[in-house]
């Protein structure tokens, strides 16, 4: 691999992935800038390299096995490795969406992307990760997925759509057990919380911007090798499960 870190953010074609594809470049980095529509891709990269940074696309399917393959095989062809793992693509499945009335076929949809998704990314660059010097995974999750902030009185986290706030528990859970399995790895995996951001995913109604969204990522993306790993994170420091 070269000196150069090379990170990949899945996602990245705007909001909180572009935002963190663009910190990561901004330290010097090569970023791989994963996304499905071609046209918002290359716009994406376009506008990362017009900024400085050395970016490239990356024609990613997170729910589609061919494609996450395809994709480790270019980043391998283009960049010789991979560094640091951003898993940043997530669907919330539509609103309103209340447990007694939503599809299951939405649940479904939901985990596909933000779970099972995120275990196929992460499983299919595992390889090039386990070659780096300094390897981290950075899993985009949120509060809302926290069952000690869900349970506690007087904590209101609003109409938060069921399949997208059990998508995001599951992740969590998700993210722990791969932190046991690679603990004798040096590979570091935490799950990042970008707070309420102004993105499509919530028709912008979230309070802070995407730039801030992304300083989570950014810095469990650049853990020092005795970071933690297995944690839950946002700005504010440790977040409860």
């Amino acid at each position: 691999m070269s000196e150069q870190t090379i990170a990949l953010v899945t996602g990245a074609n705007k909001g909180i992935g572009y935002e963190i594809a663009a910190g990561l470049g901004a330290l010097g980095w090569r970023v791989g800038v994963g996304a499905r529509d071609r046209q918002r891709r290359d716009t994406a990269v376009e506008k990362l390299r017009a900024a400085g940074t050395d970016a490239f696309g990356v024609p990613l399917d997170v729910t589609d096995d061919a494609s996450v393959s395809a994709a480790a095989e270019l980043i391998a062809d283009r960049a010789g490795g991979l560094d640091v793992l951003v898993n940043n693509a997530a669907i919330t499945g539509g609103m309103p969406q209340t447990s007694t009335t939503v599809d299951p076929a939405t649940v479904r949809e939901v985990v596909e992307t933000n779970v099972i998704g995120v275990i196929r990314v992460t499983n299919a660059m595992l390889p090039m990760l386990r070659g780096s010097a300094s390897p981290r995974i950075v899993n985009m999750s949120s509060s809302v997925g926290s069952l000690v902030l869900q349970t506690t009185p007087g904590i209101d986290m609003g109409p938060v759509p069921v399949a997208y706030l059990a998508s995001k528990t599951f992740l969590n859970a998700v993210t722990v057990q791969y932190a046991k399995e690679l603990s004798d790895t040096g590979i570091l995996i935490n799950s990042g919380c970008p707070g309420f951001t102004a993105t499509d995913l919530n028709g912008f109604q979230g309070v802070r911007t995407p730039h801030q969204g992304a300083a989570i990522a950014i810095r469990l993306a650049t853990l020092p090798d005795d970071g933690p790993t297995g944690g839950f994170f946002d700005d504010g420091g440790t977040v409860s499960w």
